[in-house]
């Protein structure tokens, strides 16, 4: 692999694994609406909302940190008050009494709109329009990534200020918005080499990844949020069934951070290609399962790699959202740093994704929710199951459903239906959400 190729997975791993608080869909609607705020000056009387489908269903239904509430207009309200863009994913992070009152102020003034995006637009699309006492009006457009404002203009006239700059903040580095273009067309055989072969020091980086999430696990376990998954698999109750292995401890230490993330709990975690929960799945898993078999420093470090570098080689053919659960994405990610850290070849490691593929392909997103919990178990639990057959040489074939001899083709046909093939199934799970009596 070429040096600059090197070099520029590398940025795209800083790009795409960065700090987030709370889920990222209304997240990215809030820092949306800090962008518009941020260079408004009187006293706004609207805060309209336009939004695709995918931000609208994965927005709906998830606890926002530190408030104690759900969904959309609780967000909204806290950007347009905090006003500060430049804190990207974590604009809701460490807010004030004064302005989570001045932000319910704003939904009991009523002042908020939340509507669908007419037309042809990007699964992930933001547009927030902001009116003031004065008689101005500024839009900002958040497009295709959730930190990436396509446009900020105020009364029509297109702004360039240090608020849109699009400074991404990743562990221990800051990127400017010139490494937003960097992509490289990855590979199952440029991920396992770069994974594997890189100077350990180049991507020990990912460690801050563990760090997070592992803090969020415990943060949860110490507390009662969500369904409460990874606790009731580590209680008494559940060890008499389940017992006490590796396999439930990365199962319950994975679901409890998302148990927190989920129910609103004010924690930060590391996501990955612009999901919190994909993060975690990526994350905790590798990491549980590398402490349970006491491995060296360099081997958990390159499972952690070669698992967040597979999920964002897969988000790249499948999109930022879609029909398709993101925990099935991670836990193929997690799914290949298991099976590497149990010793796997590259060929073991591409039966376990074959594994992976033959089994979740088709899970549905109806949403971002505390029951994302129970989907993760789901995922993490295929993940142990497909290592496992795979280090028995164990691996759904061809003559199988959707997998095919090559992994790389096993992948494309996994994200085409996640992404084409289920297009109508993501509208009518948003019409069930939307219309329940």
């Amino acid at each position: 692999m070429e040096r600059q190729t090197q070099l520029d997975i590398i940025k795209m791993v800083h790009r795409e694994v960065i700090p987030a608080t709370g889920c990222t869909e209304p997240v990215a609607v809030a820092l949306a609406v800090a962008h518009a705020s941020h260079v408004m000056k009187g006293k706004l009387t609207s805060i309209q909302l336009k939004l695709s489908a995918n931000i609208l269903k994965n927005a709906m239904g998830v606890g926002i940190p530190g408030t104690g509430m759900i969904g959309l207009p609780i967000a909204i309200a806290l950007g347009a008050v905090i006003a500060e863009p430049e804190r990207q994913l974590k604009v809701l992070d460490g807010f004030t009494e004064e302005q989570f009152a001045a932000a319910r102020q704003i939904m009991d003034d009523k002042l908020i709109d939340i509507g669908l995006k007419e037309g042809d637009v990007d699964k992930l699309y933001i547009e927030a329009i902001l009116r003031d006492e004065d008689g101005h009006t500024a839009v900002a457009i958040i497009e295709r990534m959730h930190t990436q404002l396509k446009s900020l203009t105020l009364d029509g006239k297109p702004l360039q200020t240090a608020s849109n700059q699009n400074l991404v903040e990743t562990a221990g580095c800051t990127t400017a918005n010139s490494d937003e273009d960097v992509e490289v067309q990855l590979t199952f055989d440029m991920v396992y080499d770069f994974a594997t072969q890189m100077p350990i020091s180049e991507i020990s980086f990912i460690l801050e990844a563990a760090r997070l999430n592992s803090n969020a696990a415990e943060y949860s376990l110490k507390g009662e949020y969500g369904h409460g998954v990874g606790r009731m698999i580590r209680s008494a109750f559940g060890k008499k069934y389940m017992g006490d292995t590796a396999y439930t401890r990365l199962l319950s230490y994975t679901s409890a951070a998302c148990d927190a993330r989920m129910d609103g709990a004010p924690v930060m975690v590391m996501s990955n290609s612009g999901s919190g929960n994909q993060g975690i799945t990526a994350t905790l898993p590798v990491l549980s399962f590398a402490e349970d078999e006491k491995v060296d420093e360099e081997k958990k470090i390159r499972a952690l790699m070669l698992s967040n570098l597979m999920v964002i080689y897969i988000k790249q053919k499948l999109g930022r959202l879609s029909a398709l659960c993101g925990c099935v994405v991670a836990s193929t990610g997690s799914a290949t740093g298991i099976t590497y850290l149990l010793g796997g070849t590259r060929e073991q490691i591409g039966y376990a994704i074959k594994n992976m593929i033959g089994n979740l392909t088709g899970m549905i997103c109806d949403g971002a929710k505390p029951s994302c919990s129970l989907k993760v178990a789901s995922g993490v639990s295929s993940a142990m199951l497909s290592s496992l057959l795979a280090m028995e040489e164990k691996v759904v074939t061809s003559n199988e459903g959707v997998v095919d001899d090559d992994i790389d083709r096993s992948i494309d046909n996994l994200t085409s239906i996640g992404r084409d093939a289920m297009l109508e199934t993501d509208k009518h799970v948003l019409h069930i959400m939307t219309h329940k009596k």
